[in-house]
């Protein structure tokens, strides 16, 4: 079986890639653009027909569609950027998965809700209230047009073996709790929004069995899909965790109640019952994740 997978370089399409790579049945052709290591495809997605002819030389079993500008702030920067990749790519290879004939799985995210009524069913009506989330419901619409047998899956923010600490909104919690321990500066963060963080490991596995399942069962896997972790936490109490796990000082971490910057939603649980009943939930607990996560950093 092959695999078709955007995003291949990034802080989930890596887990992805090795959790396919890693099973004797499947050869993945591992799509990347900026970052594109051995063993990766270099790309632009934005290249219409570079991007049809690759998949026409491949000829998938599936794709998974991992790549994105999944950062608010630079959509709300570059909203046109945004748009082309997070609609019209995946609306084109939305088209040519359909020509292919072979299923599509979408990445999509838990900022399709406004945060004011969760948790959030798959059936509810999506309300985003950011450019971002905007953008990804977008996508969404697109590949569901082409093909009602494409599959959503809906998550939250994510963390994992990072490249940098910046790459997960997570881990860089951890650069400004290193900054606040031996100076005077403190480290003010978000104490208002929710949310569930999910390791890039979990929606690996339920992405693989996903697939597998689809390839399996055909139409009877498709539609919307959601998962989050089970843990609910403010920015500020990811922050603790860090410093309990490390041994760390929260004296000079300033909680925040309210907002700043670009506009997120309060809280975006979402219901996860659809995945469990296919018996493919997975969870890694937050405290567990994230110190393996971190462990090879210089901590302190």
């Amino acid at each position: 079986m092959k695999l078709f997978l955007t995003g291949a370089s990034g802080l989930l399409g890596r887990s992805i890639y090795e959790r396919f790579l890693n099973e004797p049945d499947w050869t993945v052709c591992g799509i990347s653009f900026k970052r594109t290591s051995p063993g990766l495809t270099k790309l632009n997605l934005l290249d219409k027909d570079a991007v049809t002819n690759l998949l026409n030389t491949v000829c998938p079993d599936v794709i998974v569609h991992c790549a994105a500008e999944r950062f608010p702030d630079k959509v709300e920067s570059d909203p046109q950027a945004a748009y082309d990749l997070n609609v019209g790519v995946s609306a084109h290879l939305a088209d040519v998965a359909n020509h292919l004939n072979v299923p599509l799985l979408y990445i999509s995210t838990d900022y399709v809700f406004n945060g004011d009524e969760s948790p959030y069913k798959e059936t509810d009506e999506p309300s985003p209230i950011n450019e971002y989330g905007r953008l990804k419901l977008l996508g969404e619409k697109a590949v569901l047009a082409a093909n009602l047998n494409n599959i959503i899956l809906r998550i939250p923010v994510l963390y994992g073996p990072v490249e940098s600490l910046e790459e997960s909104a997570i881990t860089y919690l951890l650069i400004g709790l290193k900054k606040c321990q031996n100076n005077n500066e403190l480290f003010k963060v978000s104490n208002y929004e929710l949310r569930n963080p999910s390791s890039v490991d979990d929606i690996a596995h339920i992405v693989f069995n996903l697939v597998e399942k689809k390839i399996l069962s055909s139409n009877d896997i498709s539609g919307i899909y959601q998962w989050c972790g089970k843990e609910m936490y403010t920015k500020y109490d990811m922050v603790a965790k860090m410093a309990k796990i490390f041994d760390m000082s929260m004296e000079q971490v300033v909680p925040v109640n309210g907002q700043s910057g670009v506009k997120r939603p309060f809280n975006t649980l979402l219901d996860v019952s659809r995945i469990n009943q296919l018996g493919i939930g997975t969870h890694t607990n937050f405290e567990d994740g994230i110190k393996t996560v971190l462990a090879s950093w210089n901590v302190k």
